[in-house]
């Protein structure tokens, strides 16, 4: 199986989503912004984004029902004080379409942008095609004007298959070493089982395969983690960094981005620890894995285990994940062993 047409229809629904999200972005105001009630921000460009890339879905792979495993639902959208922000909603996904062009005549009711949304409530499972969606990861980067990404990925039977990452707020140029990049910015990310990463502009420049870095000495290793510190134990993966002998602070940014930049080289090492009892969702990792292991990388649990994505909405796992290159893999879960052993109480 080629994927192929999976891989296009998926680098258009999240090219066309970013678009929808940038516009937003340029001029959030609080209004746009909502509170879920696990207390995580939610924007007209969450839903929108989610809207788009299920349009975008059906319409080019028409030829096979459409399961979506998303972030979003339209829950509130569909209250009385939901109908202004369903309507902003409206406005922004068929103003994106109109720009595209590539739809001519269509214009999407209300009505049909709650129905696109919903379509993300899949279960998933190790059976089947799912699509898997954040449409915005890393909101809370989103909403102060930092690094967000709209992640998509298939899975074929449980497993991965594709993964598209579109960052617009991603220097084209290394972010290594945490400088500001005065470059451009906005980047796209793809890969497809067996046919390595690929990293272009939004804009539509052509692609270039990339790698992750070939750092073999963990010192000379530069590690990404979490911007929010409610997302991962930043004093754990300082514990691990010192083991390792890290020399460099940590890249904080928020999203998949993170991701991306550890396919490209930006950095060697992505560690995540979020704190016990939270279970991951297969949206927050699913096109960001493949992206890192086409690439050459290793993404593992930080018991050692592979990412299993066929149990459903959740990923079968509370210990941490961990990106980087097979050189530094074994020493990386060697100094996690460590260090969780010295911090029993806090996993």
């Amino acid at each position: 199986m080629s994927y192929d047409k999976e891989l296009a229809a998926a680098k258009k629904a999240a090219s066309l989503a970013a678009s929808l999200c940038q516009k937003v972005q340029k001029a959030l105001s609080q209004s746009d912004v909502q509170w879920k009630s696990d207390k995580t921000p939610v924007t007209v460009a969450d839903y929108g984004s989610q809207a788009m890339v299920s349009f975008v879905l059906e319409r080019e792979l028409s030829d096979e029902p459409l399961s979506l495993v998303a972030e979003e639902d339209s829950g509130d959208l569909c209250k009385d004080s939901g109908k202004d922000t369903l309507q902003r909603i409206t406005k922004l996904v068929n103003e994106t379409i109109a720009i595209d062009g590539s739809y001519s005549a269509c214009t999407l009711s209300p009505e049909d942008i709650l129905r696109a949304i919903d379509s993300g409530k899949s279960e998933g499972g190790s059976f089947g095609r799912h699509w898997v969606l954040d449409p915005i990861d890393g909101t809370k980067g989103f909403v102060r004007g930092d690094q967000y990404a709209v992640a998509l990925a298939l899975l074929d039977n449980g497993k991965v298959v594709l993964g598209v990452l579109a960052c617009p707020n991603l220097p084209l140029a290394s972010i290594a070493g945490n400088v500001p990049s005065e470059n451009a910015v906005g980047c796209l990310f793809h890969a497809k089982v067996g046919s390595g990463t690929f990293m272009q502009s939004l804009d539509g420049s052509s692609p270039v395969k990339v790698h992750v870095s070939d750092i073999g000495n963990s010192e000379d290793a530069s590690f990404f983690e979490p911007f929010e510190k409610a997302h991962s134990m930043q004093d754990l993966t300082s514990s691990i960094a010192r083991k390792l002998g890290v020399k460099g602070p940590p890249v904080r940014i928020d999203s998949q981005a993170k991701y991306g930049a550890i396919s490209r080289g930006d950095g060697a090492i992505y560690m995540r620890f979020p704190r016990k009892g939270y279970r991951e969702r297969i949206w927050d990792h699913a096109a960001g894995s493949i992206v890192v292991t086409e690439a050459g990388g290793v993404v593992i649990d930080a018991a050692g285990h592979p990412l299993d994505f066929s149990k459903g909405r959740l990923l079968d796992s509370d210990t941490g994940i961990i990106a980087t290159n097979p050189k530094l893999m074994p020493s990386i879960l060697k100094a996690v062993r460590e260090s969780l052993e010295e911090k029993p109480s806090s996993r």
